[in-house]
């Protein structure tokens, strides 16, 4: 799998992870970093909430890595105060704890959007028309699915956001190149369909989606019971998600179809076409971590 960046792709094999970013000067630069392989990754439903927990932070991570190099050279700002001040004494530790603490806000930032402000918005309708309990649970839905879908709509309305969407294009394209069992060129990857079902868009819909069913079973009405309820589900919803996308990688029936079908339209939103230099990025960040062993990375 991979995640798209600014002005790049990392890639992710089984044994190593590549970061390949277009330098302003047109150079690709790579780095790398090695795969760990941790006790939870071979227990179901855990294995989702921890992987989740170290992608967030080390995506995050990669994103400002990429970030330093595609802006490498170009005229800044005068510093402030603060920014001196944190380039003298950020050390690697400092950075690190920054690091998770914008994943921790992050995380936040979706845990009120799609815990507490349906809960909330579906509790202040209860008070003005009292509601049944599935009509409440299908009220809170649909508010929940339409926070999600308003919250990618704006993302797209980001220009900074679009050359992103077309690396992810490019990411998908290159993988779905590699499955079939072609060479990387950027001739065999160009026509390739750039959705792919273990997507982390997919995986965002079905987060949403499996949350929805799980919450349908909270009785109570009090709202601030039922987000604490929800709260602690969580993850219960993100195991079984993760588990669901994993099946949907590796098979391919009519099951895993519907699984994967609603986060597949979703990826027409979230990729683009990518250029032939995005192509090349892609190409040099999987061909660094394809293992040896070509059964190693079978899904």
């Amino acid at each position: 799998g991979g995640q798209a960046l600014m002005e790049g792709i990392m890639m992710r094999g089984p044994e190593k992870i590549c970061c390949a970013v277009r330098k302003p000067d047109g150079t690709i630069d790579l780095s790398y970093d090695t795969v760990t392989t941790h006790w939870y990754n071979k227990v179901p439903l855990v294995r989702g909430v921890c992987n989740m927990a170290e992608n967030l932070y080390k995506g995050y991570r990669y994103l400002m890595h990429a970030a330093d190099i595609a802006m490498e050279g170009e005229t800044e700002p005068a510093e402030s105060k603060l920014d001196k001040w944190f380039e003298a004494h950020a050390t690697p530790a400092v950075q690190n704890a920054l690091m998770a603490c914008a994943a921790f806000v992050g995380v936040a930032l979706a845990l009120f959007l799609f815990t507490f402000l349906p809960t909330f918005l579906t509790g202040l309708v209860m008070r003005a028309v009292p509601l049944g309990r599935w009509p409440r649970v299908i009220l809170e839905g649909v508010l929940k699915m339409v926070i999600f879908l308003g919250y990618m709509f704006l993302c797209t309305r980001m220009k900074e956001l679009h050359r992103v969407f077309e690396y992810h294009g490019a990411e998908h394209k290159t993988i779905a190149c590699y499955e079939a069992g072609l060479p990387l060129t950027v001739e065999n990857i160009r026509p390739q369909r750039r959705f792919h079902p273990r997507c982390g868009t997919s995986f965002l819909f079905l987060v949403v989606f499996i949350s929805i069913i799980v919450g349908s079973f909270i009785s109570w009405d009090n709202p601030a019971i039922r987000m604490l309820l929800k709260l602690a589900l969580i993850p219960v919803v993100v195991g079984i998600s993760y588990e669901l996308i994993k099946l949907a990688g590796r098979s391919d029936g009519i099951l895993t179809r519907i699984i994967s079908a609603p986060g597949m339209w979703l990826q027409r939103i979230t990729t683009c076409e990518p250029d032939d230099s995005q192509i090349e990025c892609a190409i040099a960040a999987l061909e660094a971590v394809i293992p040896e062993d070509e059964n190693a990375d079978r899904w």
